[in-house]
């Protein structure tokens, strides 16, 4: 997770303990309650802990509590957190690293340039600097789809940093284009495009809710398995026929759900791989 910068306008935190088995339901409902970032930890026993940041507002714990209603057994409890600039304090530690053949750079390291094999980052608060698993996982699908064949039209959903659709054009994608909800995740990827002289198309919308069907012939989407599950038909209308799927953000355990969600009326898809990094996976669905 990337967690916000500090902010001028209040920010509250909260600790939500659910049960580990609905962490994913829980995570989805802050999300759609507009947090900052969600940290989870372990709880007591077989709980988990999720502390999430918000931008104040009146009856603030009523809604979260309402949102999780849900989860009979979930809390919601006010934390203090001390203020703390956190975006300058990820950036102390973040360090160069090699992820699918890629050398992923922060923008302030000494001659970072951009180059084919060479992503710039800026961290800040959009998801997707590359640190995280199922950011890599999308990376390492995304590169062998590329020997494979031209990737062509590609779209990013809930794009974040707009690393992956930077990355597909380094892979030799004809276009692509970002796509996020969030305008300050819009505003991550057009500063990355920038650091890296990337001729990428950035959009402010919800999910593929923007975009003609069959327009693309790869679609990326690192999400949430309840997000990627519950937009399915959505996000498998925008493909082009013969397109790839890359999705990820999920845990082992979903994948099959998933991937069920992706065939056609329900149904199974006959042709996909799973690729895992610890607890979490990604998937390639190559539609017919």
């Amino acid at each position: 997770m990337e967690v916000p910068r500090r902010s001028q306008e209040p920010i509250v935190t909260f600790e939500v303990l659910v049960p580990s088995r609905s962490e994913d339901d829980a995570t989805c409902a802050l999300w759609e309650c507009d947090t900052l970032g969600v940290q989870v930890g372990p709880g007591p026993g077989d709980v988990v802990s999720l502390t999430a940041s918000f931008r104040d507002a009146p009856d603030l714990r009523q809604r979260l509590e309402q949102a999780l209603i849900a989860i009979p057994t979930a809390s919601v409890l006010p934390v203090e957190v001390p203020d703390v600039d956190w975006v300058a304090r990820f950036r102390e530690d973040f360090r160069a690293f090699t992820a699918a053949g890629f050398r992923v750079v922060p923008e302030w390291e000494p001659g970072a340039r951009p180059d084919q094999e060479t992503l710039i980052v800026d961290p800040g608060r959009a998801f997707g600097t590359g640190t995280h698993q199922t950011t890599r996982l999308c990376l390492e699908l995304l590169a062998e789809e590329a020997t494979r064949r031209p990737l062509g039209r590609v779209l990013d959903v809930g794009a974040g940093t707009g690393l992956l659709a930077i990355a597909a054009l380094r892979l030799g994608a004809r276009s692509a284009v970002a796509v996020d909800i969030d305008p300050e995740a819009t505003a991550s990827c057009a500063t990355h495009a920038r650091l890296n002289q990337a001729p990428l198309l950035v959009v402010q919308g919800d999910g593929g809710r923007a975009f003609q069907p069959a327009r693309f012939d790869v679609l990326v989407a690192n999400l949430m398995a309840l997000l990627l599950v519950d937009r399915s038909e959505e996000l498998r209308a925008l493909c082009a026929p013969g397109a790839t799927l890359i999705l990820s953000g999920l845990l082992q355990e979903d994948v099959r759900e998933v991937a069920r969600a992706f065939g056609a009326g329900g149904g199974p898809v006959p042709d996909v791989r799973e690729r895992v990094d610890g607890e979490w996976a990604a998937l390639r669905v190559r539609l017919p």
